[in-house]
């Protein structure tokens, strides 16, 4: 019951139903185009570890047993600015009961992510995506697909997804 609750927050600014045509940079469909699948769900997701904005590590075995809302995003994004607020939410309403989030910024420099975090007065973990990172798990919004875009993912399965579309 707590994980369908959690995930109708997160759903609510998932509602107004539209698109990204393209992600900036001239390469992103060509990097795209190389990209693993994403997952649906039902099928394992495994996340590597990656260092926080803040200078902590992510490690996947921090979410052993426990949700975690992975959630991809760019300061550059007005759907993006719709829906954190709404992940900035949930994030101080659950954390303490053991929820694990992981925002995932696209943005071009960590710098850009840092500043739009501190602006708004975001608290929830966030990470940068690094081209390492972006091999293992796809990220990068495809032309004509859904972002925002956020997963969940309980015992290594991803179990839901959630995007704009």
């Amino acid at each position: 019951m707590r994980r369908r609750r959690l995930l109708a927050t997160l759903a609510l600014p998932l509602a107004a139903g539209r698109t990204l045509a393209q992600a900036p940079g001239a390469d992103a469909a060509a990097r795209e185009s190389r990209a693993p699948p994403l997952p649906a769900p039902g099928t394992r997701l495994d996340v590597p570890s990656i260092v926080r904005l803040d200078g902590s590590r992510f490690e996947p075995a921090e979410a052993d047993g426990r949700v975690l809302v992975l959630y991809w995003w760019a300061s550059w994004c007005p759907f993006c600015a719709v829906t954190s607020p709404h992940v900035e939410q949930l994030w101080r309403a659950e954390r303490a009961r053991g929820l694990q989030m992981l925002a995932l910024s696209i943005d071009r420099r960590p710098e850009d992510t840092s500043a739009y975090l501190a602006r708004r007065g975001y608290t929830f973990p966030s990470a940068w995506v690094t081209p390492a990172f972006e091999q293992a798990l796809p990220s990068r919004p495809r032309p004509g697909s859904s972002f925002p875009r956020t997963w969940r993912r309980w015992q290594g399965i991803c179990d839901a997804v959630a995007t704009l579309s």
